[in-house]
């Protein structure tokens, strides 16, 4: 049984990643501002005592008592959306939240995970992007703060690695969804489904011929405790390599919702990367990882959730 601290644990992919942990029988502790995490994502476990919940800005220092075996550092704000609103936030979280985190581990000689994306690809030149390739980001533009906060991050725990022989990990985490998603969450696949369940329009911006790849919160989280458990420091890209176009996603969204709704289109944002598509070669190879749950399948568990969020 290990003792985890995992930094943004109130958001989706830290919320799934928590109830698996305390599945197998770790002891937890959330730590979370809640500014873009939920609260409803792990009430239940504080209610019940099963994890310790402390609210806190993690660019700000802190500290935990007693013994902690492995520091996950999920926490920043993610989406697009967040990009505009939360610009200065995000780069404190991927600079200083990082540097009081790997300093944690340090401290309590654990293991330290770091949960970075797809984003340190920017509008990738490469396709598939395998870990090797280095990127094409504009560190200037509105997408730069998240992007580049992520490659600070990753330079940071390297750094770490090398400088203090930290133990590390590094996962680099593709377009990923579920059921804790916000509502409000300004990504794509949230959008598509609040608004085929409210009956509006699908808004798409650009031509809808710009592509992602979809990785379901279950599949992911199970290749980011693999790669925990593994002895491969990183980074390893984890997410679905299966690829669709922004028009393709629409149709199966209304599918699943048995929606007959529009498509709008609007201007496509500055810097929204044309392709993105993990090369899942190095997970395959060294964790025998790859997702399972296709995209209709997910987005109907998703869907399903979302429609008793907004009362439909």
């Amino acid at each position: 049984m290990a003792r985890v601290v995992v930094t943004g644990g109130a958001g989706l992919i830290g919320a799934t990643l928590i109830g698996r942990l305390l599945d197998r029988g770790d002891e937890v502790v959330c730590v979370d501002n809640l500014i873009t995490g939920s609260w409803d994502n792990v009430a239940g476990w504080v209610g019940a005592g099963d994890i310790e919940f402390v609210r806190h800005d993690v660019s700000k220092p802190f500290e935990v008592e007693g013994r902690v075996d492995v520091v996950m550092h999920l926490a920043s704000p993610a989406s697009p959306k967040d990009f505009a609103e939360l610009p200065i936030q995000i780069m404190k979280v991927g600079g200083l939240g990082s540097h009081n985190t790997l300093g944690l581990a340090r401290a309590k000689g654990a293991r330290f995970f770091l949960a970075s994306t797809s984003e340190v690809y920017g509008d990738p030149l490469v396709h598939p992007q395998p870990e090797t390739y280095w990127g094409n980001v504009n560190p200037v533009g509105p997408r730069g703060v998240y992007d580049e906060a992520k490659r600070f991050a990753e330079a940071l725990t390297m750094a770490y690695h090398r400088h203090h022989g930290l133990d590390v990990r590094v996962v680099r985490i593709f377009n990923t969804y579920g059921p804790a998603m916000r509502l409000e969450d300004g990504r794509v696949v949230s959008n598509f489904l609040v608004q085929a369940l409210q009956g509006r329009p699908l808004t798409i911006y650009g031509d809808g011929t710009q592509t992602r790849s979809f990785c379901y919160v279950d599949d992911e989280v199970e290749g980011i405790l693999r790669l925990l458990g593994s002895d491969y420091v990183g980074p390893m890209n984890i997410g679905n390599p299966n690829e669709f176009t922004m028009l393709e996603l629409a149709e199966v969204v209304r599918e699943v919702t048995a929606a007959d709704v529009d498509i709008v289109f609007e201007p496509l944002p500055v810097d929204d990367p044309t392709q993105r598509r993990p090369d899942i070669t190095m997970a395959r190879e060294v964790l025998g990882w790859e997702p399972k749950v296709e995209l209709r399948e997910g987005l109907g568990r998703t869907a399903e959730v979302f429609a008793r969020r907004l009362g439909i």
